[in-house]
């Protein structure tokens, strides 16, 4: 079975264009959302990966829709395989039914692995030279002295929280911690 997926960000946007060329393409069933590509719980996306099973092709209008980070894409697609279902995105000319396109997803794939652990690199290279300067990194101690004025602060009823972390310089999570051990 070829089945797709189409998304759009916002309720606004029209899934028209995408719904045109995954037609074109074959589609027998077609799933539709209208959410933040950025957000993890996508219903449809869902749904849709629920449904597919060994043998389909899951088609794409563009690898995007599907998912905004390489990471997430990457962890679609490695189920995808496992499961047995070919990856097609109509724009950015994949096919994983093709060796060709088998290849094209693969490479992307490789460069998605390098540029994480480039970064991973960059980061710990990063913390050992601010070591090396004298820095400690993690959050900043708490000034207990700010902490027990705000307590105090609180007391008195005559101020909202908003007030006591501006007047303070306590973060509002402090204050609320240091108010339920009271």
């Amino acid at each position: 079975m070829i089945i797709g997926y189409a998304r759009v960000s916002t309720k606004e946007q029209s899934l028209d264009m995408q719904l045109d060329a995954l037609h074109k393409s074959g589609c027998e069933r077609i799933f539709k959302e209208k959410v933040s590509g950025s957000k993890d719980d996508r219903e449809q996306l869902h749904r849709v990966l629920e449904t597919l099973r060994t043998g389909d092709k899951f088609v794409v209008y563009k690898l995007d829709r599907l998912a905004r980070s390489t990471l997430k894409l990457l962890k679609v697609a490695e189920q995808l395989e496992q499961q047995g279902v070919e990856l097609i995105s109509i724009q950015d000319n994949i096919d994983t039914t093709t060796p060709m396109g088998k290849a094209m997803f693969r490479m992307l794939s490789v460069l998605a692995e390098l540029e994480r652990d480039m970064i991973r690199e960059r980061t710990r290279s990063g913390l050992e030279a601010a070591r090396a300067r004298g820095r400690k990194g993690g959050r900043p101690k708490k000034n207990e002295k700010k902490v027990e004025q705000a307590l105090k602060m609180y007391k008195t009823k005559q101020f909202t929280i908003a007030e006591i972390t501006d007047a303070t310089g306590v973060s509002s999570s402090t204050l609320y911690r240091s108010i339920s051990s009271l």
